[in-house]
């Protein structure tokens, strides 16, 4: 299996050495840069060549200047990342976000985890659909 390249747009410092803590005993991912908003993460792109794009996005909801389903948005119009797998993950997901978050291309939708059990399992997930 390959190493997985992620993507990850995330303002809460907490919530990013989560993720760190959660993939540093892992051998599938590689954590790219984390853009602290949105912007950050769509300029991050338009910067990258197409051969270092990554394999996956993930999008915290809500973050400063642009959320995760405006990002959403954008990404799904530009032709160099519409194809990259895009998930929303949010302290408070709720129906609406879900229906949103589908409804614009993003192939998982996730309650932000609380313990490194349950990043473990996010990330297992993300592999079965990317």
């Amino acid at each position: 299996m390959s190493v997985k390249r992620i993507l990850l747009a995330e303002d809460d410092k907490d919530d990013c050495l989560f993720i760190i803590e959660a993939l540093k005993n892992r051998g599938d991912f590689f954590l790219m840069p984390i853009a602290e908003n949105g912007v950050e993460l769509i300029e991050y792109l338009d910067a990258t060549p197409p051969a270092e794009l990554p394999d996956v996005i993930i999008l915290d909801q809500n973050m400063p200047k642009q959320n995760g389903l405006q990002t959403l948005t954008l990404l799904k119009k530009n032709d160099h990342y519409r194809h990259i797998p895009s998930i929303v993950y949010s302290s408070s997901t709720n129906n609406l976000l879900i229906e949103q978050s589908r409804k614009l291309g993003a192939i998982l939708i996730f309650n932000k985890p609380s313990t490194s059990t349950e990043y473990n399992k996010m990330m297992d997930d993300i592999l079965t659909v990317i």
